[in-house]
């Protein structure tokens, strides 16, 4: 099922919207997990920052110690300097250390949060988001947030400290003279302002066309061959060189905005300071010389840190967006779970009742009024011209999708009464899509809630689906890596290794799903023979192409458009010369 996408935007992003403050507040309350750390991180950053007006007041007894010839001062200064320069060092020390530990805690305990709530989101979230936007977000939003959670906070814990002391210092020695820069703090606040909501909007924007960017990288990768086949180097050249120029434009927007902002504020403050300086010389005679000199150097060391709490503004906001983004997905809804049933065996008795069936935001019912009882152990086979809606039917029984009209029953009880855990350890599934991991062959097949299984149980199933005939050709056998998605394999050696997982599992209920259709014949014929057997005494539902290989299936069941349209044995359903005996024909014909 194909779902449009507006704009190229992760539909996350078209919720609705938290202000910046209240998003930049709940990222903070990650921080009371590490209060400790934290507050040993500020007391760093008191020492550090208490330092300046010290450097300030010693330039004064600097001067004084000039004009007055004190002996005293030619030791007490330079040790006073160092002491300084060692408490500012270790103040640093310690202030940037433990906030860089809180805060890579909480980058890290986000993006984990994001992780476990993505495995936990229901099928519908997956189809209606583009996998290159949501790894995107786990690996460039996140590290948005890394600069607003470290850098930032850095930044504005010290400088902000700096400030607050400096002020503090200026407004003790003269508050008269200080007030000056009280009068500029509304124009700062307004440049701010505009400048943090331009920042807030162009990150968004810029998180978007990084996800289109992994998006389409992703696709040109994983699909390198159809890329090469069909002469499409070109076009994804074209599309990749577009998702960039608009990432680089979005940037230099950004650069921009910040480029500006910086110098106006300094312009503002130099401004201030200016006008500090006029003031101060103007009653220069109202001042001792040391404390008029240790006045000026406070006042000369206030624009720095003002400095760089303006450019820190935009790594504020670009945290702010990307933590809006990681949000979203956090409160999203995670596939609903009702069920309460737990199970350690079943039957399999499953029974369709009156089951009507629509995709989540369509309108097509791909599933029509369909009523069935399958027996426990009764092997039924599912056949039809693609979009008759097979693979849709057999997707409700995981209850990858929940029925909303009708119901389905497992042993009498309801399947949404289930525990989906419960429900699920009942089930093994083998598609025509086969998932593989980047590990071992071992691994691929204990995948999961398989893992306990021991080397033997895995051989054996691994000999059932007739995959040692390949795996013991490997380097490593069993050891042996296979590549992203099983890469190192061809389609029908990834195809028995799925089969190989589903049998270990063992499950009452066993779903193919076109199990065997990257298969050779010679492979085919031994699989169908393991599958055979695999199948007795298990509730078996068959997804078949190849018609030749559900001729012994108990029941074979033909849809079109959702519905039933026939039903029987395959001798039933030939003597019957409906749509069935039509389709083994021409499949019999094509094989002759």
């Amino acid at each position: 099922m194909i779902y449009p996408f507006k704009n190229n935007e992760i539909s996350v992003n078209t919720k609705s919207k938290q202000s910046g403050l209240t998003v930049y507040i709940r990222l903070l309350q990650y921080v009371k997990p590490h209060w400790k750390i934290f507050v040993l991180s500020v007391f760093g950053y008191l020492l550090y920052s208490g330092s300046q007006p010290l450097l300030a007041k010693v330039t004064g007894w600097l001067t004084d110690a000039v004009y007055s010839k004190d002996t005293e001062a030619v030791y007490l200064i330079p040790i006073s300097l160092l002491v300084i320069y060692f408490f500012r060092g270790l103040g640093g020390f310690i202030g940037t250390y433990f906030l860089a530990k809180v805060s890579f805690s909480i980058v890290h305990t986000l993006r984990t949060e994001m992780f476990d709530k993505l495995v936990l989101l229901p099928n519908s979230y997956y189809e209606q988001n583009n996998s290159g936007q949501l790894i995107s977000m786990i690996t460039f939003n996140v590290a948005q947030v890394t600069g607003a959670a470290t850098d930032a906070v850095k930044v504005i814990v010290r400088e902000g400290i700096t400030v607050i002391a400096l002020l503090g210092f200026l407004f003790y020695s003269n508050w008269q003279l200080s007030l000056t820069f009280l009068a500029i703090t509304p124009l700062i606040g307004f440049v701010v302002a505009f400048a943090s909501k331009r920042f807030k909007k162009l990150s968004k924007k810029i998180q978007v066309t990084m996800g289109d960017i992994t998006h389409i990288s992703s696709e040109a990768i994983n699909g390198y061959k159809e890329v090469k086949s069909f002469g499409g180097e070109t076009y994804e050249q074209a599309r990749f060189l577009g998702a960039s120029q608009k990432n680089y434009r979005q940037n230099m927007k950004m650069v921009m905005t910040s480029a500006i902002n910086t110098p106006v504020l300094q312009m503002i403050v130099a401004f201030a300071l200016s006008m500090l300086v006029f003031l101060a010389l103007s009653f220069l005679d109202q001042m001792e010389p040391d404390a008029f000199i240790a006045y000026i150097v406070a006042a000369g060391l206030l624009p720095k840190p003002i400095r760089q709490l303006s450019e820190v503004n935009s790594t504020i906001q670009k945290g702010i967006a990307a933590a809006e983004s990681v949000f979203l997905i956090l409160d999203e809804e995670p596939e609903k779970d009702m069920g309460t049933l737990e199970v350690q065996s079943i039957k399999g008795h499953l029974e369709f009742k009156n089951i009507n069936f629509q995709y989540p935001d369509t309108e097509k019912t791909v599933i029509k009024d369909f009523n069935l009882s399958i027996k426990p152990g009764q092997t039924v086979a599912f056949v039809g011209r693609s979009g008759s809606g097979k693979s849709t039917l057999v997707s409700l029984i995981s209850r990858f999708y929940d029925v909303r009209q009708g119901e389905i029953l497992l042993d009498g009880e309801n399947l949404a009464d289930y525990s989906l855990k419960s429900l699920r350890e009942q089930i093994s599934l083998v598609t025509q899509d086969v998932t593989l991991f980047n590990d071992t062959i071992e691994k691929n097949i204990a995948y999961g809630s398989l893992s306990h299984h021991n080397r033997d149980e895995v051989t054996s199933a691994a000999e059932s689906a007739y995959a040692m005939e390949f795996i013991a050709e490997q380097s490593d056998g069993l050891d042996t890596l296979i590549g992203e998605d099983g890469v190192l394999l061809s389609g029908g050696q990834r195809q028995r290794l799925a089969i190989a997982r589903a049998l270990l599992k063992n499950s009452p209920i066993l779903i193919l799903d076109e199990a065997t259709s990257a298969l050779d014949t010679e492979s085919e014929r031994k699989i169908q023979a393991a599958l055979e057997n695999v199948m007795r005494g298990r509730t078996t539902l068959v997804i078949a192409h190849r018609l030749s290989t559900i001729e012994n299936a108990d029941l074979i069941v033909v849809m079109d458009k959702g519905s039933i349209i026939e039903m029987g044995s395959h001798d039933e359903l030939i003597v019957h010369e409906g749509f069935y005996n039509k389709l083994h024909k021409k499949q019999f014909d094509d094989n002759e």
